[in-house]
């Protein structure tokens, strides 16, 4: 059978925008035309293209007219109006993590500290109807750019639950690091929330995922999450935090460390862990404990290489691993970082659902139950970790 021809846009230019054009170029099972793409930061967003040898459209609307799909690699606030955009043209779209929020009144004084968070939850709610609705309403499709799902290890865990018939009784897992790279990051304004957001979404879409898998395996219907209860904390802000150089700390008005314990429709738990206070590299992974198996799923680090180095001018222009902080001594020095945290096989399988209509694995139905199960640990953290009911979709 040919390969079906598929043009495609980015919106947005920076980092996410990056690795969303490398993992097209790995796309094996599709003929993947890359347009051009559109930015509000126009300087940016020309150099962007002048790379890599694409148009830039200084309309989003220009672009639309001539592309299957975008992909939405903006900051979080501009999720939703990009998404709805591309659904009204009848374009497919795949959007970056986390899907919407609640991202401020407006105001000049905003700050993330100082509002009530059961209007954040009810704003992000109200986010995600409308989106739900554009996508109804729409020949295309949302696709939730959610790579934890389409990890390797993940995908492996997968193939368990679907084989055995096995019921997972506890997930944990985490994401940490120094801290984010991105300006955006330090406000609520842009973001939609800190680290619970930002990086708790990996680790929970990849356990919600898991437990969809597992109900739909055994009984044909999905589990899902039914209360949450949360703490956040914002340690590199408390007046006694002792700045060694070493941990980003100007965050404005943002969570760095954050704990979300999620009580599921069966009964059986999850619980994530979020932080920007941890060195040492990216901590990305996920424990699996079942009635008839147990899987650690170690996406960063991993020991599928490891490396010495003595000197750390040795290493000068050899890629390590995302935030190592330092390539001198032992390092689990990654070969294929992309391949391991599930970029190419996200791309792929996005581009086989577009090109041939494959079911996807990761939709606005589980980036919903995301969305809706963080704002609701932030209404939980606000009230000292009460439980909070969750809305499921």
């Amino acid at each position: 059978m040919a390969k079906k021809h598929v043009r495609t846009g980015i919106v947005g230019t920076g980092f996410s925008a990056s690795f969303h054009f490398e993992a097209l170029g790995k796309i094996y099972g599709t003929d993947v035309e890359v347009i051009g793409a559109h930015t509000i930061d126009v300087e940016g967003g020309k150099a962007y293209c002048e790379k890599r040898g694409i148009r830039f459209f200084e309309k989003l609307e220009d672009l639309l007219g001539e592309v299957d799909v975008i992909h939405c690699c903006t900051p979080p606030y501009a999720h939703e109006p990009v998404t709805i955009a591309g659904l009204k043209a009848d374009k497919y779209v795949i959007c970056e993590k986390p899907l919407t929020g609640y991202f401020g009144d407006g105001s000049e004084d905003f700050h993330g500290e100082r509002f009530p968070k059961q209007q954040a939850l009810d704003a992000a709610l109200a986010s995600v109807d409308r989106l739900i609705a554009a996508e109804q309403a729409s020949k295309g499709r949302l696709l939730y750019a959610e790579n934890w799902v389409y990890a390797p290890a993940i995908q492996k865990e997968r193939e368990i639950l679907e084989k055995t018939g096995g019921q997972i009784l506890w997930i944990h897992g985490e994401e940490a690091h120094s801290g984010s790279h991105s300006v955006d990051y330090a406000y609520w304004s842009r973001c939609g929330g800190g680290v619970m957001i930002g990086k708790g979404c990996h680790p929970l879409t990849a356990a919600l995922y898991l437990k969809r898998v597992e109900g739909f395996a055994r009984d044909g219907k999905t589990i899902q999450p039914k209360s949450v209860t949360a703490r956040c904390h914002a340690v590199t802000r408390l007046p006694s935090f002792r700045d060694e150089g070493h941990i980003r700390c100007d965050y404005y008005d943002i969570d760095d460390f954050s704990m979300m314990h999620v009580e599921m429709t069966d009964g059986t738990m999850i619980t994530v862990f979020a932080s920007d206070i941890v060195l040492g590299g990216i901590h990305n992974w996920l424990e699996i404990c079942g009635n008839n198996h147990r899987a650690v799923c170690n996406i960063n680090p991993n020991t599928l290489m490891q490396t010495y180095n003595p000197v750390e001018e040795n290493f000068a222009d050899i890629y390590v691993v995302e935030k190592i902080g330092t390539k001198q001594g032992w390092a689990c020095t990654a070969p294929d970082e992309d391949l391991i945290t599930g970029y190419p096989a996200e791309m792929e399988a996005f581009y086989r659902t577009i090109a041939y209509g494959e079911e996807p694995q990761s939709t606005m139905g589980l980036a919903a139950d995301t969305i809706s199960t963080i704002y609701s640990a932030y209404v939980s953290a606000e009230r000292g970790g009460a439980a909070v009911d969750v809305k499921t979709y």
